[in-house]
């Protein structure tokens, strides 16, 4: 399969490119869907919210809500917590649910929803408005039985691989545009005697969410591999585990991470190594390694002294060559819902319905708009640029399968098996078995939430 070139293009024909899978708004100016400002005396209240992002994210978040605290008077307590999953459980299970939660797992939230947990936002915000002002296949993503849920916060871009620029054109390596020219890649870099350097960084330690880098890299390659219908169908129980489709994305991923040669550190050293920390061998002198596929948020993880402008770039992970026959990007974010009756954090909730209050947590380069006329210019540099054409250009959109999944599947069975079978304790075919037999039989055959462009 060919590869459009577009991926490369010079980042001057940015400027008049608008974010994402929306047409231009007029004027340039922001879309609301609010009013972004909090209204009336809510002096002496705090709102409790609970997720999954830790520092150095949540110090943004912060910066973030300070427009609010000032406005109403209220507080915002924020928690950050890598345990997130077990910890909103624990606390609604204990009668004390946070007043909103910030859910990485759609999955999650919709397990709540189904026990009447959940408050629907449908009289608490401009449900009519935000739908017209979301990235399409957000405001769906957040609906269930036709009421609304949750809200997003941010969105990121999955599909990419970082590499150190300067060393890699001096190794005179070039960037690949199809998976085994991908492949090739890694192998010369493996091979190549002067540098004597592994291909690959990889780290999947993430204390009680460790494997869910393998499942992104699985995800990827299931929408590159078998195609958006299939990983729907698969996100909603009807293409099982151990389908074929699955079975070979998860072999090609093997094919990199099983080769000790190609990864820093072999199968153990992903396995030690925290995902935040396994980005920094590529900035040694001479780099410990070249290509590191990850989310848009890993650049909250450079180590001091790096410099996001200019010491790192991106290139699009690219398509199977026998694959789907286009350019598909995976994604994430943040949910927010309500699950109590506090007026101050009612109206957080519609604080967050308008683009302005994003300010402190786009200009990090970490995260983007889920709004589609947000200004393609308020994002900090080229790299994050180059990721914003990226998810504008691309023929499909779909939002991480393991969060859509019911909880005990993708942030359960999910992590944990592609854990033992990467270890070595199982082998790929019992571990996708076992997945298989952890999905509930009630939630199978459910809606995944998707945009195509």
């Amino acid at each position: 399969m060919t590869v459009s070139s577009r991926w490369l293009r010079p980042f001057a024909v940015l400027s008049g490119l608008c974010l994402l899978v929306a047409a231009c708004g007029g004027g340039g100016e922001t879309a609301t869907a609010g009013s972004g400002s909090a209204d009336g005396d809510l002096s002496g209240m705090e709102v409790e919210i609970l997720g999954g992002f830790t520092a150095p994210f949540d110090e943004d978040f912060r910066e973030a809500v300070a427009p609010f605290e000032e406005e109403t008077g209220a507080t915002v307590i924020y928690t950050g917590s890598p345990d997130f999953e077990t910890q909103i459980q624990t606390r609604v299970l204990g009668g004390d649910p946070p007043d909103i939660a910030m859910f990485p797992q759609p999955g999650l939230m919709r397990d709540f929803i189904a026990e009447d947990q959940i408050r629907a936002l449908d009289d608490v915000v401009d449900t009519e408005q935000l739908q017209e002002s979301l990235i399409p296949g957000l405001f769906d993503l957040g609906t269930v039985d036709g009421s609304y849920y949750g809200l997003p916060r941010v969105v990121n871009v999955k599909s990419v691989v970082w590499y150190p620029p300067g060393p890699f054109e001096e190794a005179g390596y070039e960037i690949p545009q199809t998976w085994d020219q991908l492949l090739g890649l890694t192998d010369a870099i493996a091979q190549d005697s002067e540098q004597a350097r592994a291909p690959w960084c990889l780290g999947i330690e993430a204390a009680g969410s460790t494997g869910w880098v393998v499942t992104d890299w699985i995800e990827d390659l299931m929408l590159r591999t078998a195609g958006p219908e299939a990983y729907d169908a698969w996100v909603a129980g009807e293409l099982p585990f151990s389908s074929p489709e699955v079975t070979r994305a998860a072999e090609l991923f093997a094919e990199i991470a099983f080769t000790d040669e190609y990864v820093l550190g072999g199968r153990q050293g992903m396995l030690s190594t925290p995902y935040g920390d396994s980005i920094a061998p590529l900035f040694e002198d001479p780099p410990a390694c070249y290509l590191h596929r990850q989310a848009s948020f890993i650049v909250g993880f450079l180590p001091e002294g790096v410099d996001p402008a200019t010491d790192v770039a991106v290139f699009y992970l690219p398509p199977v060559e026998d694959g789907f026959d286009g350019e598909p990007v995976l994604g994430g974010g943040d949910l927010a819902s309500l699950f109590t009756e506090n007026p101050a954090a009612e109206e957080f909730m519609r604080y967050m319905t308008s683009p302005d209050w994003l300010g402190p947590q786009i200009e990090t380069g970490q995260d983007f708009a889920p709004f589609q006329d947000f200004p393609l210019e308020d994002y900090p540099d080229d790299v994050t640029r180059q990721e914003a054409q990226i998810l504008a250009e691309a023929d499909v959109f779909r939002f991480d399968a393991s969060d859509l999944m019911p909880a005990q599947v993708g942030a359960g069975a999910f992590w944990s098996e592609m854990v033992a079978w990467l270890s070595g304790e199982i082998p790929l075919e019992q571990a996708l078995q076992n997945i298989d037999d952890a999905w509930p039989a009630d939630q199978r055959g459910g809606d995944a939430s998707a945009t195509d462009s």
